[in-house]
């Protein structure tokens, strides 16, 4: 089962950081892999037992996943689960931590690890649907990055 993690410095406050990510009204302003973002299950808000969904463009192939937060703790770490079978996913989770460096500076680090589906097919399909989510996470992070640094 892979599991990889990337990690980005920021400067800005690791709060501010975990905030943004975290607004399903806001996610569309900076993150480039998403057509929508919802929280699905009437919440007001992302927090533990919150259930979303996100759906990629049509350069991920417009992809939906359903996903449920496991853990939430304001300012330090969110994880999600998926919650619902999606295409090419067996099973997908995710850690996003965030660290404070220093006043105004902070670290984000996005873990995930996941199984395709079909099991017949992991052994072709994990490599290049690793290579794809590596290359994407690094890709978002840089997009949040730019996001918040331009608008301090």
């Amino acid at each position: 089962m892979p599991r990889e993690s990337v990690e980005l410095e920021i400067a800005c406050p690791a709060e501010e950081v975990f905030d943004l990510l975290h607004d399903y009204e806001r996610r569309l302003e900076w993150d480039p892999l998403l057509s929508r973002a919802d929280i699905i299950d009437g919440s007001p808000a992302a927090a533990k037992g919150v259930k979303t969904r996100c759906v990629g463009t049509w350069r991920s192939g417009g992809l939906g996943l359903e996903t449920e937060y496991i853990s939430f703790d304001r300012g330090r770490v969110a994880a999600v689960s998926m919650c619902r079978p999606a295409p090419f996913f067996a099973r997908f989770v995710a850690t996003i931590d965030h660290r404070t460096l220093s006043e105004g500076r902070s670290v984000v680090r996005y873990i995930y690890s996941f199984q395709a589906r079909p099991r017949s097919l992991r052994w072709l399909l994990e490599p290049i649907m690793n290579a794809v989510l590596r290359f994407e996470t690094r890709r978002r992070l840089h997009a949040l990055k730019s996001f918040l640094e331009s608008s301090s």
